[in-house]
């Protein structure tokens, strides 16, 4: 036993080169050329490098390297530098020759990591040791990226990794490259709201309408389903991200594969403060879904939005013509349930009276001053008429959708 143990002692110390089963990079035994890169010990990478070159597999023996490595497997000296952010045995390696791009798989994956690692957020209680993380990560990026690395190879992208998407934007990444799924960077970024990508990538060239191959939702189509949805800590950054897109010009009117533009998202949901900044940038009540349904179906046709009143009447007020049904003369599923067939009668009856001359003047002028000029048609119109036109619309509590019987069946 004694004789294996030092026979294995012996063996974890060797540098015994062979062929990759490619055949085509050198592979040694080595946990010298190991520890040299992880104690960033230069002379001793040198050394090695002088000796066995840079661009081999190293095949940590022992269990401790297996459990503390990528699970045993080999690989690249450049490729264990980057994975444990050591920026000197980086550079020590690059200076030599090292290839940035051998093995791409691997490549991609150590890209994947340093820019998971530049999207960490600290707490306080690790805020100083997560910055030095992230600080590192940064370093090591830009250092691949001085060395030619592939820059615009496939990477699954951590959506959050600000300052990674501003290195490699700034050394001429492809800001409109998209991934397997037809999805680009600012498509990610819209999904979740975050603003500050969001202008970075626009900033760089990222292309504010571009079209998702397989759904045809723009960005700004992701951005409103994310703000209807709530997927965002707050509302600022749900309007904030929106209102960029909005401003860098993002079409409002942008129709997706299944007919749908944002405004029709967000009347779906039941999003009013959405609804009004889409209009407030042009989006149209005129447009229907390829399902023949106008924003009041949409909306109608969502159970839980039931309880919008305060929208329900803005968008019977904007609708013309005013109807209820779809171009299939359906109605919307929540008039088709028994416990709201009074609503149902009432709405019906509402669409075949004539609308009066001030709804329809009050309609008009909404929709055409609403759209970016409610601060100045604020210091042009009268106080009342202002109020009137933007903030208080039909009494309607005759319409309330959900009575004190109908509390239970809404749950």
């Amino acid at each position: 036993k004694t004789s294996v143990n030092l026979q294995h002692l012996t063996m974890l110390e060797e540098h015994k080169e062979c062929l990759d089963k490619r055949g085509s990079i050198s592979k040694i035994h080595s946990n010298e050329y190991y520890t040299a890169v992880m104690e960033e010990d230069l002379q001793r990478i040198e050394d090695l490098i002088e000796k066995h070159g840079s661009n081999f597999l190293i095949e940590p023996q022992g269990k401790v390297y297996k459990e503390a490595f990528c699970k045993g497997f080999a690989i690249l000296p450049l490729h264990l530098a980057a994975s444990y952010r050591k920026i000197q045995s980086m550079q020590s390696l690059l200076s030599a020759g090292a290839d940035t791009e051998l093995r791409g798989l691997r490549t991609r994956k150590i890209m994947y990591f340093l820019i998971l690692n530049t999207s960490q957020k600290p707490d306080s209680k690790f805020q100083t040791k997560v910055i030095g993380v992230c600080t590192k990560a940064e370093a090591c990026l830009r250092l691949l990226c001085d060395h030619g690395v592939n820059i615009n190879a496939k990477v699954s992208f951590p959506c959050r990794a600000l300052s990674a998407v501003q290195i490699l934007a700034c050394y001429g990444a492809d800001v409109n490259a998209v991934d397997g799924s037809g999805m680009a960077p600012l498509h990610m970024a819209a999904g979740i709201l975050h603003k500050n990508i969001i202008a970075s990538l626009l900033r760089h060239g990222a292309n504010v309408n571009m079209v998702c191959i397989h759904t045809g939702n723009t960005p700004l189509h992701l951005a409103a389903v994310a703000m209807a949805t709530k997927t965002t800590k707050t509302p600022e950054d749900a309007t904030s991200s929106i209102t960029e897109l909005l401003e860098q010009g993002a079409e409002p009117n942008a129709v997706n594969n299944a007919g749908m533009t944002p405004l029709h998202e967000a009347c779906s949901m039941g999003n009013e403060e959405l609804v009004d900044l889409l209009l407030s940038y042009g989006a149209s009540m005129y447009k229907l879904s390829e399902a023949g349904e106008n924003c009041l179906y949409l909306f109608l046709n969502n159970m839980p939005n039931v309880r919008n009143v305060s929208l329900l009447v803005k968008l019977l007020s904007l609708t013309s013509p005013l109807t209820v049904y779809n171009q299939k003369g359906h109605l919307p599923l929540t008039l088709t349930k028994p416990c709201f067939f009074k609503q149902r009668d009432y709405l019906m009856n509402l669409t075949r009276q004539p609308r009066r001359l001030q709804d329809i003047c009050k309609s008009d002028i909404y929709l055409t001053h609403v759209r970016g000029k409610k601060e100045e048609t604020r210091k042009i119109l009268p106080d009342k008429l202002y109020k009137f036109i933007f903030n208080h619309w039909e009494n309607v509590h005759n319409i309330s959708f959900v009575t004190d019987s109908e509390q239970e069946y809404v749950k």
